[in-house]
């Protein structure tokens, strides 16, 4: 069978009817012209036409007989199931707590925070696709639902992977559907330790690690960093959409020295924006700037955050600013054996809020502990952690909070 390829003429044909008029893009720049087609239906058709010529081009290039020595990818459509568990127990110190009858108690629980189920595969070495569906404990007004653990959808998606056209810029991808922001879910693969808590700019309420929208990857050439851009929701994968407003997340992260020794290839620096909207003119922006730090014996990081919050236009401008700085020493070998997690986060939710006393408000964190990684096999993980975590509040009436925990982590 013969098939034509297209060409650069023909997806311009495709494209070049697609004209713009004024549009609410969330944060973005308004597009104007007389045309009646609407700019989120204009960049659909383009977005089409282009996948629609890769698309052929590749079944076109693969009637080519290959040459000498040549193996050719693996087509074969693949299933993998595997799973993800936190669990804890948790010792409360304080604040007390009061039961029905007046009685007070140190809250004491088992608890399960997180229960994956993976579904990964792919249909051919072009299209994969992932299906996570998350346990997680439910708010309910009814008693047949509060508090009760619920299934509910974290990642459902389709990739595209575009490697075979990419040349030097491997691991590069489009993902449509539920699935992970640039940031959140980056961090927590070197953190490494999500099963204790979620990381700073997701503790705090800025961030989320999955949201329903597409977003593009790559690898720089030569092991030299990576970029990670989406446009999404901005709900977060947890809500519906409110609007029509749209977030636009991109990560950059540099790698200086991917060729220097030990020490000096193992730094990374990473810049991230979110620009959003709440409403039309109500913004909803992010920024983190992080250096993170990893080697055999230790994987250490600091993160500066910085958030701007206008939820209607009758609200005040809030600006919250914060940083986190953790370690995580490995006595052994990572992954296998003892480790420390140490962590101290701080966070002004609004710049210029104070008290009575003229006191900053803050939120403040510390989570000490140590933790034991069992050996494996593959690409199970297994490790317990005990640790203490303190809050605190200066600034504010809310008491301190002191928690002692075992926490369990399985992933395979």
């Amino acid at each position: 069978m013969h098939y034509q390829v297209p060409t650069a003429i023909h997806l311009m044909q495709c494209v070049s009817p697609l004209t713009f008029q004024r549009v609410g893009f969330k944060g973005g720049p308004s597009l104007v012209s007389s045309s009646s087609i609407r700019f989120p239906k204009s960049i659909a058709m383009a977005m089409f036409c282009t996948v629609f010529g890769l698309f052929f081009s590749g079944m076109a290039f693969s009637q080519v007989t290959p040459a000498a020595g040549y193996t050719p990818p693996d087509d074969t459509p693949s299933l993998r199931v595997g799973m993800t568990f936190y669990g804890n127990h948790t010792y409360q110190q304080a604040p007390l707590a009061v039961d029905a009858e007046g009685n007070t108690y140190h809250p004491d629980s088992f608890d399960v925070t997180r229960s994956y189920l993976n579904f990964t595969g792919n249909l051919s070495h072009i299209v994969a696709f992932r299906l996570t569906p998350d346990i997680s404990r439910a708010s309910g007004s009814t008693a047949s639902n509060n508090n009760s653990l619920v299934f509910r959808v974290k990642y459902a998606y389709g990739q595209f992977n575009l490697d075979d056209w990419s040349g030097k810029w491997k691991q590069t991808w489009l993902r449509l559907g539920a699935n992970q922001t640039p940031f959140v879910d980056w961090e927590e693969g070197v953190y490494r330790y999500r099963f204790q808590g979620t990381v700073f700019s997701e503790r705090v309420g800025r961030l989320t690690s999955s949201d329903f929208g597409f977003s593009f990857h790559t690898n720089l050439p030569d092991n030299y960093g990576e970029i990670h851009t989406g446009l999404y929701n901005g709900e977060g994968y947890s809500q519906v959409e409110a609007n029509s407003r749209k977030a636009f997340q991109t990560r950059v992260t540099i790698r200086p020295l991917p060729k220097g020794g030990l020490t000096m290839r193992g730094l990374r620096l990473t810049a991230f924006y979110d620009k959003d909207n709440y409403l039309k003119r109500d913004v909803k922006n992010r920024l983190v700037l992080m250096a993170l730090f990893e080697h055999p014996h230790v994987v250490a990081s600091f993160e500066v955050l910085d958030a701007t919050d206008r939820p209607t236009a009758a609200s005040p401008l809030s600006h919250g600013r914060g940083y986190s700085i953790w370690a995580t020493p490995i006595l052994k070998q990572k992954g296998v054996g003892p480790e420390l997690l140490l962590r101290w986060d701080s966070y002004v939710p609004n710049r210029g809020a104070v008290d009575s006393t003229n006191k900053t408000k803050k939120q403040n964190l510390l989570i000490v502990g140590p933790s034991y990684w069992f050996p494996h096999q593959g690409t199970v993980s297994m490790s317990v952690l005990a640790d203490l975590e303190i809050v605190t509040n200066p600034g504010t009436s809310t008491p301190a909070t002191r928690k002692y925990a075992l926490h369990g982590y399985l992933n395979f």
